[in-house]
């Protein structure tokens, strides 16, 4: 009777040992398959590629853009839906019961000239808020962003079988403003569509080698805050000082004194930045003119931070105003824009997860941990909402390995994002996008 159960239960091992063998060939033919679909998939997602670099649009003005996409998801068979906040789509897939998994890719470009040389560089003219003519550049790499998201569409459908649940695409225009996910959102993403489980993207990096991911778990990007200030002085001759009050002069005290912020009135210990990226006053040689206009941009990883740092150049604005002699009604205009970005916070876990099928599918040595950053990122605002959803946002490389080497071996900066020069390496960048991020999706619905 022993041996009767004994050989039993040694059967039952062996087939239990049989279908887990099995299980773990059928994940590694997954991953293997995905890899092949993708480079079947490549030549197409590199013409689209091209399209996109060589067509830009700035934000809030992605009218083709946004037409090209929804046109690729409706030929997927994606429900559709256009417009919502601006030049926003959404691409609803359901599959079937499972968790429902939002990828959001950016659409906007920047008011750059591209420097780059490329046979497909952009010559594309926007148009500014004041109606000026501007030169448009894909220089964050979001068209890098949106064939990405175009590939993992192509590959989630491919394998439809291999999943079960809801997919949410969305293509968010204005990144670049800070004004696309806030519109979404007030439209009705949330309650319009599907409600997401989870809420992934994925940013060019202009540092990583073209091949590899990053990842950093909490804390990603930081607050960010436009402010403009418009100095305001008494213009006249430049010949007689003695009578007018300079609007140069304070300007350029604001200038310096704004920098004591961050050293002597913040932490050490709290990241801050406060930066002025512009500075206009005047039209003539020998003219004091009445007002100097200047724009800031602040950066922070803390509400406190972030307010005490505004009240500060408010104080500072009023006080050296008020020394130089400025009358009551011509001090310092100060304004904080409607364009606040909250800090990026990555999801822990749902990070974890995603790290763990990137080094499945990539191999460790691809996979690096990356510090903090002060650049911002709207992104923010998704898992900013009452539904507390995880958010993760990793870091795809973009750079050749071999400029790598060589810009740490001269000690040279390479080209960074927002640059009139910043050139991706296309098909090793496209094709470890897609793969990493299919990857991790499909297991996020095929979470046990």
């Amino acid at each position: 009777m022993l041996k009767v159960i004994f050989s039993r239960g040694f059967w039952l091992l062996l087939i239990l040992g049989f279908f887990r063998q099995e299980l773990v060939a059928q994940t590694q033919v997954t991953d293997k398959a995905i890899s092949q679909f993708i480079q079947t998939a490549s030549p197409d997602l590199s013409k689209l590629y091209q399209h996109l670099h060589t067509n830009p649009e700035l934000s809030f003005q992605e009218k083709n853009t946004s037409a090209r996409i929804a046109s690729e998801l409706k030929a997927l068979g994606y429900t559709v839906t256009t417009n919502i906040g601006g030049y926003g789509v959404v691409g609803v897939l359901k599959n079937g019961n499972g968790p429902t998994v939002l990828i959001r890719t950016d659409l906007d470009a920047l008011p750059i000239l591209e420097e780059t040389g490329l046979p497909y560089a952009s010559k594309a003219i926007g148009k500014s808020d004041d109606g000026k003519d501007v030169a448009v550049m894909q220089a964050c790499g979001h068209d890098v962003h949106m064939t990405v998201f175009t590939g993992v569409a192509k590959t989630l459908v491919q394998f439809k079988n291999n999943w079960k649940g809801t997919l949410v695409l969305i293509g968010q225009p204005a990144e670049e403003r800070s004004g696309g996910a806030k519109a979404m959102l007030q439209e009705g993403l949330f309650t319009k569509f599907p409600k997401p489980d989870y809420i992934v993207a994925l940013h060019a990096n202009a540092s990583i080698p073209a091949g590899q991911v990053g990842y950093t778990e909490g804390n990603i990007m930081a607050n960010v805050d436009a402010v403009d200030i418009t100095v305001r002085g008494i213009g006249g001759h430049g010949a007689v000082p003695d009578k007018v009050k300079d609007p140069v002069v304070l300007a350029s005290q604001l200038v310096l004194a704004l920098q004591t912020i961050v050293s002597r009135e913040i932490s050490p210990f709290q990241p801050a930045v406060v930066t002025v990226g512009s500075i206009h006053g005047g039209t003539s040689f020998n003219v004091i003119p009445d007002e100097v206009k200047l724009q800031l941009t602040l950066r922070s990883y803390n509400d406190a931070v972030r307010n005490n740092t505004i009240a500060s150049i408010k104080r500072m604005c009023e006080g050296l105003a008020r020394a130089a002699g400025m009358p009551e009604n011509r001090l310092p205009l100060v304004t904080v824009r409607d364009q606040f970005t909250p800090f990026t916070y990555n999801d822990v876990a749902l990070t974890r997860r995603l790290t763990t099928s990137f080094k499945r599918v990539l191999g460790s040595d691809k996979v690096v941990e990356t510090p903090p950053s002060m650049v911002g990122e709207d992104f923010a605002f998704y898992g900013r909402t009452e539904a507390k959803i995880p958010i993760c946002m990793f870091w795809l490389g973009t750079v050749d390995p071999k400029k790598v080497v060589e810009s740490k071996a001269q000690n040279i900066e390479l080209p960074g994002l927002h640059s009139s020069k910043f050139t991706p390496l296309p098909e090793p960048t496209i094709k470890t996008g897609v793969l990493a991020m299919s990857t991790a999706v499909l297991d996020l619905f095929n979470q046990k």
